[in-house]
């Protein structure tokens, strides 16, 4: 066998070389190319809730449909559209009605009103939505009715029949004795009943109800009647209008003078309160409720639209208050069109521009001039307010396609304190969701913020020192083979997964700290205290014993100390608070301090998220004070520097870019927690420092609200807006965390 020459050799060494150089490329490509890959999959995610969340903010759009003309003109009075915006109810001043097809104006159906040999005196001012049509009569009663459509589906196609719904039967019903003239009628009705208010022409106001009996005599649907006198009002009433639920009655003039009634009483209605809503001078122009029938729209002369509710004042007294206002009218407010299920509602000026606004929100989605080709004295918005109708004073009519998919997003409803209806003042609110059908949503991510650095400061507040402070001393002080044990224990905490952890902290944890919450205060300020006596005393101890126990195992001494103090303090719990606190300290802090209790709450929070994020912030806080050169410390040792003066001046400095790096990602996982917060606290959207209440993280509520939002809802992409926010708030912290960094290491680098 030949010996190898210096050429083969020379060979061989070049085409390991090659081979050495192609995999470090090849690792270069493949790291290149994950990391691409990593950062493209952040920037889709980005992208992706981006894509949801923008269309929230877009504005209304209105576009002309058609311009036809209806083939029953009506010099109208009233005017509607159904569910899927076809068909089109018209009431003229004579008390005639037809349905008409939006798309051709056809007549569907035909007739009137108004019995036969009976005239006409008054019809309710109110047009929101034709919801209920009341119609004086010359002999002092009054026809209630309304528009209904009957649904049918037959070989997949959709048939839409009109008819009308007697409330009250088809028969007149009384309101004001035989006799009276009404110059202003007002009505609601509902399944069980209807309020009609009617104004006579010598200002009398009186109040008729029907309630359907419940007598077991009376199983035919009879209704039984209350007729009272409110009394008189002065001259120039030009509105009445009456709540959605039939408990508060309104009285409009054109001066702006207004008279608030209480009717939730039938047989004894009160005056709640008088008072003027415009300045001298001003006009009031239009009057509608919003939906729901809480609130007051009131537009003037001066274009101005003023919101107005009931609040209750300091003696829990209702009030008519001015709320909101929007502006922008050149003109005399000429209508207001209320929508019928959403705060929203449009407006049309004396000069034809026409306004989208949304109350709650405060928004204006649209102000346009010259969009309509006339000047419209009446106008309907469809159920599902994608499609609006206005009709002109000769009967001709203009439709228009309307996309305002996300009226009450806008950055003050989401982040600014709002007056809801109801309310006493302004406040964060987060409540997604009710039973009731003139609900309105509140979608204020401020409590659910606040919740989550709330759970995140609690939780930092036990895992910092804990964390921070053992990894120095297993780094630092602690035998090796001893380290060897902890540090792995430690870090398999980090793989326990964080529904345990929930489990664990709701039905276990927050029922003993409520059963021992003396206990578990006195063991925060008796622990640190214990472990200081123990420290000194063994500090005191005569060498011979403190030699028994090797250097860098101090640490199993403390564990009896630990675990003596955590069960004298809980035992002493119950007596304590039986000595002082009369045996329920959560209540006596509710009676003597108003600091209210929830059994889960961010006390357990923060104790339970603890123990989850230790396990990181140790780990990397251990290797980044491990990896200390052990120069640094032998020459500050041989410099005369004692122990702690080293690992305070030296190792804490030159660890810092790592051990900073491990807070911060301990509290990005803090921030981002969801099931610990979840199962272990009320999951109530308040705002309280409090440390025994509970809060609503952003997490928590994405977890459990995104299973029953509709998709492409406004609750839908707030929940996608809520979790874009969490994506912020960590892409934050660790830019925040990476320069700290960076400036530390340029710092005590060279140390």
């Amino acid at each position: 066998m030949t010996e190898p020459t210096l050429s083969d050799l020379a060979q061989s060494e070049a085409r390991l070389r090659n081979f050495r150089m192609l995999k470090d490329r090849l690792f270069g490509l493949v790291m290149g190319v994950g990391g691409i890959v990593v950062i493209g999959a952040i920037l889709a995610i980005f992208v992706y809730l981006l894509a949801v969340v923008i269309p929230l903010f877009r504005s209304a759009e209105v576009t002309p449909a058609a311009a036809l003309r209806f083939e029953q003109t009506i010099a109208g009075t009233r005017l509607a559209l159904n569910e899927y915006a076809d068909i089109a109810f018209t009431m003229g001043a004579d008390g005639s009605y037809a349905f008409h097809d939006v798309a051709d104006g056809q007549v569907r159906l035909s007739g009137t009103l108004v019995p036969p040999g009976r005239q006409l005196q008054a019809k309710n001012d109110s047009t929101r939505s034709a919801r209920t049509l009341a119609l004086a009569l010359d002999d002092g009663t009054a026809v209630i009715a309304r528009p209904a459509y009957v649904e049918s589906f037959e070989n997949q196609q959709r048939t839409s029949k009109p008819t009308l719904a007697w409330p009250l039967g088809e028969a007149p019903v009384a309101v004001v004795p035989a006799g009276s003239e009404v110059t202003r009628i007002a009505a609601e009705a509902g399944d069980d009943g209807a309020t009609i208010a009617a104004l006579t022409s010598d200002g009398t106001l009186h109040l008729t109800s029907y309630a359907r009996a419940m007598s077991l005599l009376q199983l035919d649907g009879a209704f039984e009647s209350t007729q009272v006198v409110v009394g008189k009002l002065p001259e120039g009433v030009a509105w009445l209008a009456i709540d959605a639920d039939q408990q508060e009655l309104y009285a409009v003039s054109r001066t702006g003078l207004v008279h608030y009634f209480d009717i939730r009483d039938k047989a004894e209605p009160r005056l709640v309160q008088e008072l003027q809503v415009l300045q001298p001078g001003g006009e009031v122009t239009a009057v509608e409720f919003l939906a729901g029938g809480v609130s007051l729209l009131i537009g003037d002369s001066s274009g101005r639209i003023a919101q107005w509710f009931p609040v209750r004042d300091e003696q829990n007294n209702y009030r008519l208050t001015r709320v909101r206002s929007f502006e922008g009218f050149a003109a005399p407010i000429a209508l207001l069109i209320p929508e019928h299920f959403r705060k929203g509602f449009l407006a049309v000026d004396a000069q034809g521009t026409l306004g989208i606004f949304h109350a709650t929100a405060e928004r204006t989605l649209l102000l346009e001039e010259g969009l309509l080709a006339r000047q419209p004295v009446l106008g309907a918005v469809s159920p599902h307010a994608d499609s609006l109708i206005l009709m002109g004073a000769q009967g001709e009519v203009e439709t228009f396609e309307v996309y305002n998919k996300h009226p009450e997003v806008s950055l003050k409803s989401l982040w600014g304190k709002v007056w809801y209806e109801g309310r006493d003042a302004p406040e964060y609110i987060w409540q997604s969701s009710s039973a009731s059908n003139d609900y309105e949503p509140k979608f204020s991510l401020t409590p659910l913020t606040f919740g989550t650095l709330k759970a995140a400061v609690y939780a930092m507040l036990f895992a910092i020192p804990v964390a921070i402070f053992g990894a120095v001393y297993t780094a630092y002080f602690m035998q090796p083979r001893l380290r060897m044990l902890v540090k792995p224990s430690i870090e398999i905490m980090a793989a326990l997964p964080t529904v345990i952890l929930g489990f664990l902290a709701g039905l276990w944890l927050a029922p003993l700290i409520e059963s021992h919450l003396i206990g578990v205060l006195l063991a925060t300020t008796l622990m640190p205290l214990a472990i200081l006596l123990a420290a000194y005393v063994w500090t005191h101890l005569p060498e011979a014993a403190r030699h028994r126990v090797p250097d860098g195992w101090e640490a199993i001494i403390i564990v009896p100390v630990v675990c003596g103090v955590l069960w004298a303090t809980m035992a002493l719990s119950q007596p304590v608070e039986q000595l002082f606190f009369g045996g329920n300290l959560p209540r006596w802090l509710a009676q003597e301090w108003g600091i209210t209790y929830d059994q889960r709450n961010s006390l357990v929070v923060g104790i339970a998220m603890g123990f989850a994020v230790i396990p990181n912030i140790f780990s990397i806080s251990e290797d980044a004070v491990f990896g200390v050169p052990r120069q640094l410390t032998t020459g500050s040792l041989a410099l005369g520097a004692t122990p702690w003066q080293t690992v305070t001046r030296v190792v804490l400095l030159t660890a810092s870019p790592g051990i900073f790096s491990a807070v911060m990602i301990g509290l990005g996982r803090a921030v981002g927690e969801t099931m610990i917060v979840l199962m272990s606290t009320g999951n109530t959207p308040i705002m309280d420092l409090n440390i025994f209440q509970g809060f609503r993280a952003l997490s928590a509520n994405i977890a459990v609200e995104m299973p029953e939002s509709e998709v492409n809802s406004s609750h839908y992409r707030i929940l996608f807006l809520a979790a874009l926010v969490l994506f912020g708030v960590t892409f934050l912290f660790n830019t925040i965390a990476e320069i700290v960094r960076s400036r530390l290491r340029a710092k005590y680098g060279n140390l």
